[in-house]
């Protein structure tokens, strides 16, 4: 598939990548991974675990995009995914905190939020 654009960080950043992690016999084969999953890397085991159930498989390994919703969905917490993802910085010269200029001041509304307002309590009747 050819792509009329591409992203401006693509010579130092590929596609997200994962590795699907899973806890056997942690796992009560409710599912929910393989139904959830975008890319469909999860298929049932044919094999069962301690308590009779059928585990996922991580049948294409090669597909995970690292989203992590086989993680979130799990209820058992049997399986994770792990980011092989690595970006390299970005080449150019260092900024020095001169270079980045002043930090900006405080404003009555931020010490405010921040829990420093200039009545207290006892001033308040």
């Amino acid at each position: 598939m050819k792509y009329w654009r591409k992203p401006l960080d693509a010579e130092r950043c590929k596609p997200p990548h994962g590795t699907v992690h899973i806890i056997v016999n942690r796992c009560k084969g409710c599912g929910f991974c393989i139904k959830y999953c975008p890319k469909k890397v999860l298929e049932f085991s044919k094999d069962f675990n301690r308590k009779g159930y059928h585990p996922p498989l991580v049948a294409r390994p090669e597909d995970c995009v690292d989203c992590k919703l086989c993680e979130v969905m799990c209820p058992e917490f049997a399986i994770w995914v792990t980011s092989d993802q690595t970006c390299k910085e970005p080449e150019g010269p260092e900024r020095t905190p001169e270079q980045q200029g002043p930090e900006p001041a405080l404003e009555d509304s931020d010490a405010r939020v921040s829990g420093k307002s200039e009545t207290s309590n006892e001033n308040r009747a």
